[in-house]
């Protein structure tokens, strides 16, 4: 093989580790071999909402149960609905926004103290996690934890460690958000 058959693999071998790259980064490719598997913890996270828990469930569970803001469907789209539960896929922008990451998890809800997410597709082969309320003294506690895994020994180990980052960066993004949304519902006269 001369140097134009070698430059040509070569060409080839990059551009086959580039596609797998951004594959991996935006959940078009979910690697899920079942060899090597590692777990890791996701969280936890808790804030207190000067808002009742039954509001606070209403705000997480809207998007999903009910009409959809504009807004929130650039970040989630339902694709079935039952009676306490959701096919739904999660939009979150990474790489500076320049690509955007896509999930598919079932969401189930227990009302009024439970949510619970498990992921069917994305960057990596599994994530569970549950945002649990409870009554607090200034109104309700949202406590969110879940764990995430990989697939590859150390190598998967090491991408679990940059998806979780970037999803805990997200997930406290969104109890933000429903802390907000929650208290400005329950201020309203």
């Amino acid at each position: 093989m001369g140097w134009v058959g070698r430059t040509a693999v070569v060409a080839g071998l990059g551009g086959a580790v580039t596609a797998g790259c951004l594959g991996l980064v935006t959940g078009a490719l979910a690697p899920d071999v079942g060899v090597g598997r590692r777990t890791r913890p996701l969280g936890p996270q808790v804030v207190d909402i000067a808002a009742p828990r039954e509001v606070v469930f209403d705000v997480i569970a809207q998007p999903y149960l009910g009409r959809s803001t504009r807004a929130m469907r650039e970040k989630a789209r339902v694709l079935e609905r039952g009676d306490d539960m959701v096919l739904a896929e999660h939009f979150t922008p990474v790489a500076g926004g320049r690509l955007t990451a896509k999930t598919t998890e079932t969401v189930r809800f227990t009302r009024p103290g439970r949510i619970d997410f498990r992921l069917v597709r994305g960057p990596v082969p599994a994530v569970i996690e549950s945002f649990r309320l409870t009554e607090h003294a200034s109104g309700s506690r949202l406590e969110y934890e879940g764990g995430l895994g990989t697939d590859g020994w150390a190598l998967g180990e090491r991408w679990g460690r940059l998806v979780a980052a970037r999803w805990e960066e997200t997930v406290a993004a969104s109890l933000s958000a429903v802390k907000k949304e929650a208290e400005r519902r329950s201020a309203l006269p």
